[in-house]
């Protein structure tokens, strides 16, 4: 329950702290798991004093205990290990301190942090975060390198030398962290942190020499496991040696086996780049030439060819055909005129031939009436009549004289026929 306070009626310090005892007592024991430091074992005392602190935090609470409950691990124990303890909370109300009385110590052994270290490995995994398509890839060329690693190592003094060696012009923005126990962790996950908000840094190594299982565990603990991951910056974990797998090699965008290698592997070895420069600029120079010389090559083919070695031929040879052309079609148009000539000529002599002024020509008259019919049976006439006789010359009056009979009708026709050629004649 909350207690009804105010400025006006306020508690006394004392009785904040009993409460605070109070509600510590209620807590009852628990069982705590931490890495001992701070150790403190005083002669002839029967209380031994140490810290308990939290690997992965800055977090620590000050641990007591009967001598005879520490020396039943004295030997299996020391400051740096980390162990397991049943203890209660006591709240030292004098001072407004907390403290754990321990009853119990338990070592955590090398088989137990190796099946802890798998369980969050497969826990870790089962979340993605060690899947290849999360991996970042480096720079070709990186202008400053973030390098988080322990003060005036050998680690240190190896990426900065070999990276150097390779590329003299490479900076470095280096972070001096604690590579192993109680601190390493947090200093190691604020170094990473700094280094991966700073824009003008292309890639971090978190580097670290070889060492026991113990003292590579703050490389697999989770929280530099997930401060790794969630990192913009392409990060490359260099810890031990190469049989050493801590869980960052694992999260990390490239594993390195060693220091050295990780700065092989960062910076490029500028001989190298110059070589390979040489490399492809005789390459370049191969192939521009032998473009060079197969254009040529087909340039002179080219050029070979009749019709740019005598280029009026072409010209020549389209006049012939032209001309032929021409001669075709002036020998067809003849051709065709003449035929239509021909024609139209034979069509003219069978109009002529079936016309009836041909007839005429020949002798024959064609009688009329006054009315303008042809006289074409004798019966159609009378003596007296007159009709009107047309001849090839012209036409003139007639008289029928007899009976319209054959005999009549003969004689008027040699009649006329012979007037009409006494008539032409004189014509």
């Amino acid at each position: 329950m909350g207690l009804n306070t105010s400025a006006d009626a306020p508690l006394p310090v004392g009785q904040v702290s009993r409460l605070i005892g109070g509600w510590i007592d209620r807590l009852g024991q628990v069982w705590v798991e931490g890495q001992i430091t701070q150790l403190s074992r005083r002669p002839g005392a029967g209380v031994v004093f140490l810290t308990l602190r939290d690997p992965s935090h800055d977090i620590s609470v000050s641990v007591t205990c009967f001598r005879q409950v520490w020396e039943e691990v004295a030997d299996a124990v020391s400051e740096g290990a980390r162990v397991v303890v049943l203890a209660k909370p006591e709240w030292y109300a004098p001072r407004g301190q907390l403290s754990l009385r321990v009853t119990e110590i338990r070592p955590v052994g090398i088989g137990e942090l190796l099946a802890r270290l798998e369980r969050l490995k497969r826990s870790l995994a089962a979340e993605g975060l060690f899947a290849l398509d999360r991996k970042k890839p480096l720079p070709f060329l990186p202008q400053l390198i973030g390098l988080v690693v322990g003060r005036a190592s050998a680690a240190e003094r190896d990426v900065l030398e070999n990276a150097r060696r390779r590329w003299p012009a490479v900076r470095f923005e280096v972070r001096n962290v604690a590579v192993q126990g109680v601190h390493a962790v947090p200093q190691v996950v604020q170094a990473v942190k700094e280094l991966d908000a700073r824009p003008d840094v292309d890639v971090i190594i978190v580097a670290r020499g070889g060492g026991s299982v113990e003292d590579l565990l703050p490389f697999s603990d989770e929280e530099v496991v997930r401060t790794v991951a969630a990192a913009r910056t392409p990060v490359v974990s260099a810890i031990g040696h190469e049989p050493d797998s801590p869980l960052l090699d694992l999260v990390a965008d490239l594993r390195a086996s060693t220091p050295t290698d990780a700065a092989k592997k960062v910076v490029p070895d500028v001989g190298e780049e110059l070589e390979r420069v040489r490399q492809l600029q005789g390459r370049g120079l191969r192939a521009l030439r032998g473009l060079l010389d197969r254009e040529e090559r087909g340039l002179a083919h080219a050029l070979a060819r009749p019709v740019f070695v005598h280029p009026q031929r072409m010209v020549e040879t389209r006049e012939a055909e032209l001309d032929a052309l021409l001669g075709r079609s002036r020998r067809t148009l003849g051709h065709l005129l003449d035929r239509a000539d021909s024609e139209l000529e034979h069509t003219r002599a069978r109009v002529l031939a079936l016309s009836p002024a041909a007839t005429l020509e020949r002798g024959y008259a064609v009688l009329q009436r006054a009315d303008g019919h042809v006289v074409r049976s004798p019966g159609e006439v009378g003596p007296g009549q007159v009709l009107r006789a047309r001849v090839a010359a012209g036409e003139f009056a007639v008289e029928v004289t007899a009976e319209s009979t054959a005999e009549s009708a003969a004689e008027i026709t040699a009649e006329v026929t012979a007037e009409s050629a006494s008539k032409t004649a004189q014509g």
